[in-house]
């Protein structure tokens, strides 16, 4: 496609990075550690491909790290932001967001707790993960508000659950489904359907990116607004909670780097 890879002038190639276990979103492949895989990696191949760029989705270590390598350039962006205003002198958010990750209150399926809204976990144990990101508004509120527990990772947090020593957990909707799956608890636990928070994961290119020019940025905007309607997003998400519980079952022959 000349005409594209003219218009994008100096970029023909992006390499991207983030959460390199946050499934089905984003998680490092294990036959291929060195490369991330998930419902993110695949959306945002379908959109580049349409714009006639190659893009590499490259494990860049945890999030932070993934973080730092994109806020210096040597990495052009991230495939699963949130929104924090501190990072706005580093990055250009691409809006709307590639995904929307709402967090539900995921609770055991005899729990007597009522739910309609955050107000009503009031006084009740809670725990989530330590890996969760939420929205800054909810996350100060839940900070001040909630008695939540902070496990290491979802897996943990599911286990308190079952065992009683909480009486909810907070997370997000497919990484609780994909998480209930792989440990065979989906018969056990129900969510409530009325998310507590909605923070998006949004695409973020590097200000140091020499692939960040408003050709880019525009193009990418374009096909974040067409994504809500076009479904895939949606079919990305159940195919990649399929992969990840696959590979839950199977015993990994290569080695995690």
């Amino acid at each position: 496609m000349p005409g594209l890879a003219n218009a994008a002038g100096k970029c023909e190639r992006l390499v991207v990075t983030g959460s390199p276990d946050a499934p089905p979103y984003l998680w490092q492949d294990p036959q291929d550690p060195k490369h991330l895989i998930g419902a993110s990696a695949d959306l945002l191949q379908q959109v580049a491909g349409q714009l006639g760029i190659k893009v590499e989705l490259l494990y860049a270590g945890k999030r932070s790290q993934a973080l730092d390598e994109v806020r210096s350039g040597r990495m052009d962006l991230l495939a699963d932001a949130p929104l924090t205003f501190g990072e706005l002198d580093s990055l250009d958010y691409i809006h709307p967001p590639l995904l929307e990750n709402d967090y539900l209150v995921w609770t055991r399926k005899d729990s007597p707790l009522v739910y309609n809204q955050a107000q009503d976990l009031h006084g009740h144990a809670g725990a989530i993960s330590e890996k969760a990101r939420l929205t800054p508004q909810f996350g100060t509120y839940a900070e001040q508000q909630l008695a939540l527990i902070r496990t290491p990772n979802l897996t943990q947090a599911l286990q308190k659950l079952l065992l009683g020593e909480v009486e909810f957990v907070l997370a997000g909707r497919y990484s609780g489904i994909a998480a209930a799956q792989s440990l065979s608890m989906a018969n056990d636990l129900v969510a409530r359907a009325e998310p507590v928070d909605k923070p998006g994961l949004y695409l973020a290119v590097s200000h140091n990116s020499a692939c960040n020019d408003p050709w880019l940025r525009g193009q990418l905007a374009k096909k974040m607004t067409e994504l809500p309607a076009s479904g895939l997003a949606e079919a990305a998400l159940q195919r990649n909670i399929e992969r990840w519980k696959l590979q839950q079952q199977q015993p990994v022959s290569t080695p995690k780097q």
